[in-house]
């Protein structure tokens, strides 16, 4: 399960409404690049037929979780990359942004934001 902190949460919040998105879910995707070979992507999905819990939504093998009021898209090819990843938002000297700690990533860039994983045996390889 994906778990966000308040401080992400807020922000989140904070975009959809900037957005005019109130009713959306936060896709977080897996995309292979950057510096360690993996990172992360977040963007506001409408989603009107949200359940949380691991349900079906969107797409059909998208999972669905809840967090901090916050709903929650991964597709299958993401998923096994992200359980239990949490997901900070901070503001320091160079700005605002996101931070991922990721208990089963190897490795992390000096950005934070790609990382590397032990090979993963799902049959399928992640594809952005």
């Amino acid at each position: 399960m994906i778990k966000l902190s308040v401080a992400a949460a807020k922000e989140i919040a904070r975009i959809q409404k900037s957005q005019d998105k109130l009713d959306s879910a936060l896709r977080l995707e897996v995309k292979q690049g950057g510096c360690s070979g993996l990172f992360y992507c977040l963007k506001l999905e409408q989603s009107s037929t949200f359940q949380p819990e691991s349900s079906k939504d969107s797409e059909a093998d998208d999972c669905s979780c809840e967090s901090q009021g916050i709903a929650i898209l991964v597709g299958e090819n993401s998923r096994l990359y992200v359980e239990e990843l949490h997901i900070d938002y901070a503001e320091d000297l160079m700005g605002g942004g996101f931070r991922f700690h990721n208990p089963n990533a190897l490795q992390s860039c000096g950005c934070g934001h790609s990382f590397s994983i032990s090979e993963v045996d799902d049959g399928q390889d992640c594809q952005g």
